[in-house]
């Protein structure tokens, strides 16, 4: 079974800004397979499914971005079959609306992503990155909080999209066709 983690933070004062471009994913590929993401566990919410033809288990964190790794942990302790692991966040070191994917590796900064690696005590999981730019100005944290502009609102849009057939690709063929698929985008 795939573990699909979109990560964000939990609340309506996040939705929509850029820290949560993951749960944005999450949404989208859910709608698109008719995954239904309403059940609770303790610091996640879910919905199991199909993304083509794997068996896969749709998360959003309910713990703030840098506890991200406490609801990863919970569901992989939940499922013992999981075998495969992605995550999807914000990179601030990527032009807004680019998409990344890296088989393992390092937080590059990502509270999130960091929080993870702390947890499982390993690297060794896909990360899908999408792009939100950096601040011209001001602290990285308060940037992350922001909504998307006018401007960015399209070009966000179509990398959910984007994203979401990039997860279905990775786990219909694998990292490296998705690499070759999306990374020229």
């Amino acid at each position: 079974m795939w573990l699909v983690a979109g990560l964000g933070n939990p609340g309506d004062d996040y939705a929509d800004t850029r820290h949560n471009i993951g749960f944005m994913v999450i949404d989208a590929l859910s709608a698109r397979c008719s995954i239904s993401i309403r059940q609770k566990a303790a610091n996640f919410i879910y919905g199991r499914g199909f993304i083509g033809e794997q068996k896969a288990l749709l998360i959003k964190p309910l713990t703030f971005m840098n506890r991200s790794g406490d609801a990863v942990w919970e569901a992989i302790r939940m499922n013992e079959d999981m075998d495969n692991i992605l995550v999807v966040h914000d990179d601030l070191d990527l032009e807004t609306g680019v998409i990344r994917i890296r088989k393992a590796g390092s937080s590059g900064g990502h509270n999130g992503v960091q929080s993870i690696i702390d947890r499982l005590g390993s690297q060794d999981f896909i990360r899908l990155k999408i792009g939100i730019g950096r601040p011209n100005r001001g602290p990285a944290e308060k940037y992350v909080l922001r909504r998307f502009n006018k401007q960015e609102r399209p070009v966000i849009e179509e990398a959910v999209e984007i994203a979401a057939d990039a997860i279905q690709e990775i786990l219909a063929k694998g990292v490296a066709s998705a690499q070759n698929k999306f990374h020229s985008m």
